[in-house]
């Protein structure tokens, strides 16, 4: 009898250890998540831009714009909210061929090429932070840079 007023309580207090245990799991879990599934969303876009740049020409300041805001928005208007929290043009930076002629301009020897390359929290831009909803889990971590380049016409 004695031994079993011991161990009242006992099963209690290990659900609790435990289940604490598995709720921090379960919530770094799906922070992770979030930040892979913004990390691809920032890709994307920044392919998007690429490709956008890809068709238009290297003297075209307007083009360069749109494609800021298409990483940003989605769209080359710069409306409605940010594909990812916390994103904004700051944090996407352009080379082309005219801001970078020593790396983008007239690459190649036979077919001669311009290339353009868009980055978010690249060069000149300001590093994305993935900003967590569980800071005690998961801290705030900034994004490594997420660069995509492609040839564009002449």
């Amino acid at each position: 009898m004695r031994l079993a007023n011991r161990q009242r309580g006992v099963a209690f207090v290990e659900l609790a250890i435990s289940a604490f245990v598995l709720m921090t799991i379960a919530f770094g879990i799906t922070e992770f998540g979030r930040a892979i599934y913004q990390y691809n969303e920032l890709a994307k876009a920044a392919r998007d831009a690429a490709r956008f740049l890809s068709t238009r020409d290297p003297t075209d300041t307007t083009a360069k714009a749109q494609a800021k805001c298409l990483v940003v928005y989605g769209r080359p208007a710069c409306t409605g909210t940010p594909l990812v929290a916390g994103l904004t043009l700051a944090h996407v930076s352009v080379c082309d061929a005219l801001d970078c002629p020593a790396d983008h301009a007239n690459q190649g020897t036979a077919p001669v090429v311009n290339l353009v390359t868009v980055s978010i929290g690249g060069a000149n831009a300001t590093p994305y932070l993935f900003d967590s909803i569980v800071s005690f889990v998961v801290p705030d971590f900034t994004f490594s840079p997420i660069s995509v380049t492609m040839r564009q016409v002449l």
